[in-house]
C-alpha cells in the first residue's frame, strides 16, 4: 500500500507540474501572439523559429509569422513548449565546436533524445545557467546582444491599455516631430537665402551664375536633347497615319512613354521613356513583411509575367531555384540586385534617363533587379497592420538579416542562377556589411559573386556632430520615442509627398536633404533634380532612425560593427605600425604576418564573405569610406578579397549615382567588376563594353580576378 501510495503521489505531482507548465506556456504564448486568443481568433504563438542565433521569429498555430521579440522571451516560449512535450534526457550546450556544459535531466521520462543548444560566440552568447534541479525549466539565455544592437522593445497583443499608449505616442510624436521638422525646414530655407541673393545679383548684372558649374555645357546639351525628344514624341505616328519621327523609329530602344515629363513617382514610367520596362514582384521576408522587388527588362526580349507569378511565395529563402535557365540560342543576362540608401527607394537608380545606373546596366547586358526594404512606399505585412507597433519594431539588423536574403533568394529563384551580383549605395551597403558578418547571416555571401559598395557606410563622417543630430543623440530612448514615436518615422513627410506639387516637393526635398547631409547638386543634371527627390523619403521605422542617431548605437560608436573602444584600439595599433614602418620598413611578407595575429579576433567576416569592390566619395561628410578602405588594406579582414577600390576626391555622397560624369568614372568600372567576378560567364551574354574581359588575364601574374585599386583627385 505504501509503494502504491507513493506512486500515486508521484503521478499526482507530475500531473500538477505538467499543468503548471501548460499554464505558463499559455501565458507566454498569449504574450507573443498576434492578438489575445478568442473564439473568433484562436491562433496563438506556438514556437520561436531562430533564423540566426540572435533573430527569433514567432510562428503561430495557423502558420503566420510575427517579427522578432527579445531573445529571452523567445527562448522561454521554446523551453516551456519542450517541457510540455517531454524534456530530452540530456542537453549539451555548445559555443562553436566547444562543449560548454552538459545537463542531465533528472526528470527525464526515459527518452533517449539528446538535444544540442548552440550559443552565439563572444559576448553575444553567454551560456545559460541550469536551474538547481538540473532541468531546463528555468534555464534560458539572457538577452545579451552586441552593444551596437540592443534588444528591441516587446509589444504584446492589442489591449485597451496598449492602444491608449500607442495613441499617446502617435499624438505626442505628431506634434513634437512636426516641430522638429519645421526647425529643419526653416534652417534649410534660411541657409539658402545667401545663394538666392547671389543668383539675383548675377541676373541683375547680366551674368549667369550657372556658367561656373563644372558641367554647364553638358547640362545645356542634355536639356536640348530632352526638348528634341519631347518634340519628336509629339510627331510620333498616330491613328491618322501621320509621319512619325524617323530618328525615334530607328532607335534601338524605342520609348513607349514620352512627351513633357510630369514628374511622377513611378520607375516603370521612366523606364518606358528610355525604351525599357519594369515589372513589380512581391517578396515575403521570413518575419512576414511583404516588400517590393522591381525587375527592369527590355520589352523586345522579355514578356512581363502575370500578377500571380509575381506574388510573394512564402517566407522561405535559399531553398533552390524554381526556374532554370532556358537553353535558347540567345544566352541569358547575368542578374544583378541593386539596393538603395537611407530614406530612399531604388527609384534613385532610375531618375537620370539613359545615365541612370539601373537602365545603363540593363542596356549594357545585365539582368537588373531593384530591391526595396520593408515598408517603403506601402507598408505591408502578412498579418500586422499599420497601427500595430510590432509593424515598426525593426532596425538595420532586420533589414540585413531578413530583407536582403529574401530579395536575393527571389532573384535567384526567378533567374535560375546560383549566384548574383550585388550593388548597394549608402545604407544599402550598411545592411550588407551587417548581414555578411560572421555573427549575423554569413551564408548570404555564398550567393553573391561580388559586393559593389558605393559610398560605403561603415564608419561615421564628421556630419554626425551637427547640432540637430547631436540633439537626437542626447535625448534618452524614452524621450526619443516620445518625440519621434514608436511607429513610422515622421510619416508627415509621406503625406506631404502626396499633397504638394511634384516640382515644389522636389525643390523642398533637395533643400532639406542638402541642409541635413551637406551635399550639393554641383555635379548633377539640375534639369532632372526634381525627379530625384520623388523617390524619397519612404516609410522607415522610428526604431531604425534611433539605431542610426540615438544615444546607444551608431551615433555613439561611429561604426556599424565595432564599438568605439575597439575602434580606438585598432587605431592605436595602426598608429604604432605606421611608426614602426617609418623607422624601418620590414619585408612585405613580414608586415602581413605581423598584422594577422592581432586582427583575427576583431575581424567581422569569415571565409563565406564574397569579394568586395568599393567606390569612395572623397568629399563625403556623411560617412568615412577611407577609414573602411584602411581597415581592409591593413589586413584586419583576412577573408575579404578587395577586387577593386577607388576614391574620387571631389565626389559627394550621392555623386556616385547622380554625377553627370558617373557613367564614365563609376558605371564602367562597376560593369567590368561584375563581369570579371561572374561565376557563369560561359553561360551568360557578354555585356556591352566587356568583350575584352573575356580574354582578360594579367600577363604579369597570370591570375584572373587580381585585385585592382585606383584613386582620382
Amino acid at each position: 500500500m505504501g509503494a502504491s501510495s507513493r506512486g500515486c503521489q508521484q503521478a499526482s505531482g507530475s500531473s500538477t507540474q505538467l499543468a503548471q507548465h501548460a499554464v505558463e506556456f499559455t501565458h507566454q504564448a498569449e504574450k507573443l501572439s498576434l492578438r489575445q486568443p478568442t473564439g473568433e481568433a484562436p491562433s496563438v504563438a506556438i514556437k520561436a523559429d531562430f533564423v540566426t542565433p540572435q533573430d527569433p521569429v514567432i510562428v503561430e498555430s495557423d502558420g503566420s509569422r510575427l517579427p522578432g521579440v527579445p531573445l529571452q522571451e523567445a527562448h522561454r516560449l521554446n523551453v516551456l513548449r519542450e517541457e510540455l512535450e517531454g524534456p530530452p534526457k540530456t542537453v549539451e550546450i555548445k559555443q562553436g565546436d566547444e562543449t560548454k556544459e552538459k545537463i542531465s535531466n533528472t526528470n527525464a521520462n526515459g527518452s533517449e533524445e539528446h538535444k544540442v543548444v548552440r550559443m552565439p560566440n563572444g559576448q553575444d552568447g553567454e551560456s545559460p545557467q541550469p536551474s538547481a534541479g538540473g532541468t531546463l525549466k528555468r534555464s534560458m539565455p539572457p538577452s545579451h546582444t552586441h552593444p551596437l544592437f540592443p534588444p528591441l522593445p516587446l509589444y504584446g497583443p492589442p489591449s485597451l491599455l496598449r492602444k491608449v499608449q500607442c495613441l499617446f505616442f502617435r499624438i505626442s510624436s505628431f506634434f513634437l516631430s512636426l516641430a522638429f521638422l519645421c526647425v529643419i525646414v526653416l534652417g534649410a530655407v534660411f541657409t539658402s537665402i545667401p545663394r538666392a541673393t547671389n543668383k539675383v545679383f548675377h541676373r541683375l548684372t547680366l551674368r549667369k551664375l550657372d556658367e561656373k558649374r563644372p558641367f554647364y555645357e553638358e547640362e545645356k546639351r542634355r536639356a536640348e536633347l530632352r526638348k528634341k525628344k519631347q518634340d519628336a514624341w509629339g510627331r510620333r505616328p498616330s491613328v491618322d497615319g501621320l509621319q512619325g519621327d524617323q530618328e525615334s523609329a530607328a532607335d534601338e530602344y524605342p520609348p513607349t512613354e514620352g512627351g513633357k515629363d510630369p514628374i511622377v513617382c513611378d520607375v516603370g514610367y521612366y523606364a518606358r521613356r528610355v525604351g525599357l520596362d519594369v515589372e513589380e514582384f512581391k517578396v515575403q521576408t521570413e518575419d512576414g513583411f511583404v516588400i517590393d522587388l522591381w525587375h527592369v527588362f527590355d520589352p523586345k526580349e522579355y514578356t512581363k509575367l502575370d500578377a500571380t507569378s509575381r506574388d510573394h511565395m512564402g517566407p522561405t529563402v535559399f531553398q533552390g531555384s524554381t526556374k532554370k535557365l532556358k537553353d535558347t540560342e540567345k544566352k541569358p543576362k547575368f542578374p544583378v540586385l541593386l539596393m538603395h540608401g537611407l530614406l530612399q527607394s531604388s527609384g534613385a537608380y532610375c531618375c537620370n534617363d539613359d545615365e541612370s545606373l539601373a537602365f545603363w546596366l540593363c542596356k549594357s547586358g545585365f539582368d537588373v533587379w531593384l530591391g526595396n526594404n520593408r515598408c517603403g512606399f506601402k507598408p505591408r505585412h502578412t498579418v500586422l497592420e499599420y497601427g500595430d507597433p510590432r509593424m515598426w519594431c525593426w532596425n538595420i539588423r532586420q533589414m540585413g538579416v531578413f530583407d536582403l536574403p529574401a530579395l536575393a533568394s527571389r532573384v535567384l529563384s526567378e533567374t535560375g542562377f546560383e549566384k548574383i551580383g550585388l550593388i548597394c549605395h549608402s545604407q544599402g551597403t550598411t545592411e550588407t556589411f551587417v548581414a555578411l558578418a560572421k555573427e549575423q547571416r554569413p551564408d548570404l555571401g555564398e550567393k553573391l559573386t561580388v559586393f559593389c559598395a558605393l559610398a560605403p557606410a561603415a564608419y561615421a563622417g564628421p556630419l554626425i556632430g551637427k547640432v540637430y543630430f547631436k540633439f537626437m543623440r542626447l535625448i534618452s530612448p524614452g524621450m526619443f520615442r516620445m518625440v519621434f514615436g514608436i511607429h513610422s518615422f515622421m510619416p508627415i513627410m509621406m503625406q506631404m509627398h502626396e499633397l504638394l506639387h511634384p516640382r515644389f516637393f522636389g525643390w523642398m526635398g533637395y533643400k532639406v536633404f542638402s541642409y541635413l547631409f551637406d551635399w550639393t547638386d554641383t555635379r548633377w543634371d539640375r534639369g532632372l533634380r526634381d525627379r530625384m527627390f520623388q523617390f524619397a523619403p519612404v516609410y522607415v521605422s522610428a526604431e531604425s532612425m534611433r539605431w542610426w542617431l540615438g544615444r546607444e548605437c551608431f551615433a555613439k560608436h561611429k561604426c556599424i560593427l565595432a564599438t568605439k573602444e575597439t575602434t580606438r584600439e585598432e587605431e592605436a595599433m595602426d598608429a604604432y605600425d605606421d611608426g614602426q614602418a617609418e623607422a624601418a620598413d620590414p619585408p612585405e611578407s613580414q608586415q602581413t604576418a605581423d598584422s594577422q595575429p592581432g586582427n583575427g579576433g576583431t575581424a567581422w567576416y569569415n571565409e563565406q564573405v564574397p569579394p568586395f569592390a568599393l567606390w569612395v566619395c572623397g568629399n563625403d561628410q556623411l560617412v568615412d569610406g577611407r577609414k573602411l578602405l584602411k581597415r581592409f588594406r591593413n589586413g584586419r579582414e583576412p577573408h575579404v578579397k578587395l577586387v577593386h577600390s577607388k576614391v574620387v576626391d571631389e565626389y559627394e555622397h550621392l555623386d556616385v549615382l547622380w554625377a553627370m560624369d558617373a557613367p564614365d568614372r563609376i558605371f564602367t568600372e562597376i560593369r567590368e567588376v561584375l563581369w570579371k567576378t561572374c561565376h557563369a560567364r560561359h553561360a551568360c551574354r557578354v555585356p556591352v563594353g566587356c568583350e575584352a574581359v573575356e580574354a582578360w588575364r594579367r600577363p604579369e601574374s597570370g591570375v584572373e580576378g587580381e585585385p585592382s585599386a585606383s584613386k582620382e583627385g
